[in-house]
C-alpha cells in the first residue's frame, strides 16, 4: 500500500496525540486505529500497524517513567517475560477464538473501571497497603492481560492500571508508569507475530511513530507533572469511550 505525503503527515500527528493519551492514560488506540482503519488498511493489518507505532511511544513514556522514578523493574522481573509470553499466545489464539462474548463483556468492565476511578475516595499517589502477594499476583496479572491485549487489546492500559491501584497498592502516578512497562511488553509480543506474517503498513507505521516518540515523551511528562489529579479523570473519560467505541462501533 502506497500514501501520499500529506496523509502520512496527517497520521504522524495522529501518533501524536495517540502516544500523548495513551502515556497518561492508555487508549492511544482508541485513536490511532480507527484512523488507520479509515484510510483503507484492512483491520488485521491496522492492528499490527496501530501496534507498532504505539510501541515506540509506550517505550518512550515507559523509560520516562523509570528515570523519573515511578517505576520499579524489580517488581516487574518476572511479570514483563510472562506478559510477553501471554501476549504472544493471545495473538497466536486470536484466529481460531470467538472474541464476540468479549466484546460484549469487555465494554461492561471498562464502565466499572470508570465508575471506580470516578468514585473511589481514596485515589492519591500514595502508595497503600497491598492486597495481594505483588511476587505471586504481578506476573499472574501480566499473563492474563497480556494474553488479552494480543486476542483483543482495548483498555489493557486501563485494568492494568486498576490493578497495580486496587490489588497491589501502588499511587496512581505509579501505577501509570509500571502499566507503561507491562503495555510495552505486551505490545512488543504481539508485534512479535504480526511483523513476520506481514501485517505491518511500515510506511504509515514510521510516520506515526515520529509523532509518538513526542507524544509519549510529553505525555509522560505531563503524568508525572499533574499526577492523580490529571490521570484519574482521564483514565474515566477514556474507559468510557472506550466502551462506548465497543459497543456503537463493534
Amino acid at each position: 500500500m502506497s500514501f501520499d505525503l500529506t496523509i502520512l503527515v496527517a497520521l504522524g500527528f495522529v501518533g501524536l496525540l495517540a502516544g500523548f493519551i495513551d502515556a497518561i492514560a492508555g487508549g492511544g488506540g482508541l485513536i490511532a486505529l480507527p484512523v488507520l482503519l479509515s484510510v483503507g488498511i484492512p483491520p488485521v493489518t491496522a492492528f499490527g500497524t496501530n501496534k507498532l507505532q504505539s510501541v515506540v511511544g509506550t517505550a518512550i513514556a515507559a523509560f520516562t517513567y523509570w528515570r523519573k522514578g515511578f517505576v520499579s523493574l524489580q517488581l516487574l522481573a518476572i511479570a514483563i517475560p510472562l506478559t510477553f509470553v501471554g501476549s504472544f499466545l493471545g495473538a497466536l489464539a486470536v484466529k481460531s477464538i470467538d472474541t464476540t462474548v468479549l466484546q460484549y463483556a469487555v465494554p461492561v468492565a471498562l464502565i466499572a473501571v470508570a465508575l471506580y476511578f470516578a468514585f473511589a475516595p481514596k485515589l492519591t499517589d500514595e502508595d497503600s497497603q497491598a492486597r495481594l502477594s505483588t511476587a505471586i499476583f504481578v506476573p499472574v496479572m501480566g499473563f492474563t492481560i497480556g494474553f488479552y491485549d494480543g486476542i483483543l487489546g482495548p483498555g489493557t492500559g486501563s485494568f492494568l492500571t486498576l490493578g497495580f491501584v486496587t490489588l497491589f497498592g501502588l499511587g496512581v502516578t505509579r501505577a501509570a508508569g509500571h502499566t507503561k512497562v507491562l503495555n510495552l511488553t505486551s505490545n512488543v509480543g504481539a508485534l512479535a507475530l504480526f511483523i513476520p506474517s506481514g501485517n505491518v503498513v511500515l510506511p504509515v507505521a514510521i510516520a506515526m511513530i515520529i509523532g509518538q516518540i513526542v507524544g509519549g515523551y510529553l505525555g509522560a511528562l505531563t503524568g508525572i507533572r499533574f499526577g492523580a489529579k490529571l490521570i484519574r479523570p482521564l483514565v474515566v473519560v477514556v474507559s468510557v469511550a472506550m466502551a462506548l467505541k465497543l459497543l456503537l462501533v463493534p
